[in-house]
């Protein structure tokens, strides 16, 4: 039998793990009371718990495989990659490629001889097995040669003015407010003076903004404050899901 072609790596796997292992020791608690005690009430009690740590356990045990660490939402990484102009560039930078998701979608968009750079912190407490292998393994199986860089999006170590593309997906709104806008300050820092930036977004902002603002316009404010201009601003709305994407296309303002 074939196997996955891809493997992303178990989302917030730690914290699911140990909500199972708490959901199994209740269960394995309430059991023993419930054979133990001579009391209804105890018994009533001992089934009561077991019983919510095993409908935990069914939740936790569905949302460990969600999203599916082989699966890809392909369309979402089509719609932004065909407004980037993958066929002009030399060199292309992908933000927060974790385990190489964002790259297995934008490869078949990328023509041969591109350089690809993957950069993300690489931090295995969030995602299971989330590192430059696993990222350069993803990549290659689509056919795209990457070239992983563990390193902070808010202190990019490439060079000014050295990127003709640069995608951040789905990365910004998991950073602090403070720290997504460093990051999209050091994208126009490397971006090259024709370059184009593209940015999937869920339609979430970082935690601790104040108020209530609307995603499409938080971000395209944000990435206009840092020197980009606005090309496009869409909201995906996909097939099977609840919420929508938000797409933006943006290029360096001239007078920046």
């Amino acid at each position: 039998m074939i196997g996955p072609r891809y493997y992303f790596g178990v989302y917030h796997w730690r914290r699911r793990l140990r909500s199972l292992g708490v959901d199994a020791v209740s269960i394995a608690v309430a059991a023993v009371v419930g054979a133990r005690t001579q009391c209804r009430g105890r018994r009533f009690v001992a089934a009561a718990i077991a019983t919510v740590a095993a409908v935990r356990t069914g939740r936790t045990l569905r949302r460990l495989g969600s999203p599916p660490p082989w699966s890809l939402e392909r369309a979402k990484y089509d719609a932004l990659a065909s407004r980037l102009p993958f066929d002009r560039s030399d060199r292309v930078l992908d933000v927060g490629c974790g385990t190489g998701r964002s790259l297995v979608g934008l490869a078949p968009h990328v023509p041969d001889g591109v350089e690809v750079l993957g950069l993300d912190v690489f931090d295995d407490r969030i995602i299971l097995g989330n590192g430059p292998q696993l990222a350069r393994r993803n990549a290659a199986r689509a056919g795209l040669a990457v070239e992983p860089i563990a390193a902070d999006a808010a202190t990019l170590p490439l060079e000014t003015d050295s990127i003709d593309v640069a995608t951040a997906c789905r990365v910004l709104h998991d950073l602090p407010a403070e720290s997504a806008a460093a990051a999209l300050s050091e994208l126009r820092r490397v971006c090259a003076p024709d370059a184009t930036l593209g940015i999937l977004e869920l339609p979430l902002v970082p935690d601790g903004v104040e108020g209530d603002p609307d995603p499409e316009a938080y971000w395209s404010d944000r990435v206009a404050e840092v020197g980009f201009e606005i090309d496009a601003l869409e909201r995906l709305e996909l097939s099977g899901r609840s919420e929508p994407y938000v797409v933006i296309v943006a290029r360096p303002a001239a007078d920046s």
